[in-house]
């Protein structure tokens, strides 16, 4: 039987990582007191030494530059999409251009 991952609130590994720093307790301590494992806790403090409030953004949520990027990706292939047919105007125009119409 699988084991269920448990999901922790912004504010519980805010609070934990507050923890870390001001308890005084081993991290090892910390860990079972809070009935998580270091390597979380670990993982937690480096997240929010390097993203800083954006750590955790949480499910389905992304940081300021994560959004940034998709939203250019998401330009970029429009703009492509769009040179695309443009190109394919381009080249069936001039094919029209050299026919000559024949009446019969």
């Amino acid at each position: 039987m699988a084991k269920k991952q448990r999901v922790y609130t912004t504010e519980f590994k805010q609070e934990a990582v507050r923890l870390m720093e001001t308890s005084g307790k081993s991290i090892a301590q910390l860990a079972r007191d809070l009935g998580v494992s270091d390597s979380a806790l670990h993982s937690w403090r480096k997240s929010i030494a390097h993203h800083g409030n954006q750590a955790f953004p949480g499910k389905g949520h992304q940081t300021e530059l994560e959004e940034k990027l998709r939203h250019l990706e998401r330009e970029n292939e429009i703009l492509r999409q769009e040179r695309d047919i443009l190109k394919k105007q381009c080249i069936s125009s001039r094919n029209s251009h050299d026919e000559v119409p024949m009446h019969v």
